[in-house]
């Protein structure tokens, strides 16, 4: 049985200690284009181990970089699912950052399956992974959804609808960002080999013209764009980011980011509502149904 719902779900969580140094940062800031705008300068909180901050979407990464010890990032290996790893797709990310993250450190990875939606065609694969450090302390937890083509039917429930749409009214602020052609070159080298960003005639193979940006390459770009268009350059203040991978982005293309303000929280947070597309392209989406969290 290619899904088995209940076990994938009542499975004890997989455990993994995690670590990462300083160059792990810098190279995941640099494959995000950081330094390299003559208007924001080299942006030393991002690009020099003093005094070095760290962007939260770079929990995502952390653990499968050059400091690792390992050649890619760890395989799929989930309890009571038995899938083609050519029949799965990246389809949205979510983050939620407990504190600032350290520009080195360890972590306990703590990783379950926590949903499986039944869409008839497909399998909704909804995984959690949360990060303590040594004393037990909650650092970050993600929520990565994976889309397993023909894997639908097993009986499950296929879960509510989730419809979404911009706000109808105008941007409050509309943030361009130009990635290069060796960005994805860049980004393989936080942890995911994969030659669909790489090998042309792989990515021809898989239906498309030429190798695309990783989908968390794009979303660690928004993060940035956010970052310095938003928020002041402090990273402290985006607490989460959800988003869908509606489409690909080839390097050298642009993504242009789109974001709505809504009204502050009582507790003095406040969410921006994103809207990520290529111009490129005609505008077609690149990141939907997203969402930051931010402080004041």
């Amino acid at each position: 049985m290619p899904i088995d719902r209940e076990k994938a779900l009542t499975a004890d969580p997989s455990v993994r200690e995690i670590r990462w140094t300083t160059r792990d940062v810098l190279l995941y800031h640099l494959s995000l284009g950081a330094g390299a705008g003559a208007a924001t300068g080299p942006e030393l909180h991002l690009t020099y181990e003093n005094s070095l901050t760290v962007l939260p979407t770079f929990a995502v990464v952390a653990g499968s970089g050059i400091s690792s010890g390992e050649e890619a990032a760890p395989g799929f290996h989930l309890p009571g699912i038995d899938i083609d790893l050519r029949a799965l797709l990246h389809a949205g990310q979510g983050l939620q950052v407990h504190r600032p993250l350290p520009a080195s450190g360890t972590a306990t990875l703590r990783s379950r399956v926590a949903e499986i939606r039944d869409k008839g065609t497909a399998a909704l694969l909804v995984l959690e992974s949360a990060a303590t450090d040594a004393g037990g302390e909650p650092l970050w937890t993600t929520t990565t959804r994976i889309w397993a083509r023909g894997e639908g039917g097993f009986g499950g429930e296929p879960g509510p609808e989730e419809r979404w749409e911009a706000p109808d009214r105008p941007a409050d602020s509309v943030l361009t960002c130009a990635t290069t052609p060796q960005q994805a070159l860049w980004y393989r080298l936080n942890g995911d080999l994969n030659p669909l960003h790489a090998d042309p005639a792989f990515a021809r193979a898989a239906g498309f013209d030429r190798p695309i940006l990783h989908g968390l390459a794009s979303y660690g770009l928004v993060c940035k764009a956010l970052v310095d268009g938003v928020l002041d350059g402090d990273v402290t203040r985006l607490t989460g980011l959800t988003v869908r991978f509606a489409g690909p982005l080839v390097p050298g293309e642009t993504l242009v980011t789109s974001v709505w303000h809504d009204a502050p929280a009582d507790d003095g947070t406040g969410r921006l509502v994103l809207h990520a597309a290529c111009p490129e392209r005609d505008g077609a989406p690149v990141l939907t149904h997203a969402t930051a969290t931010v402080t004041s």
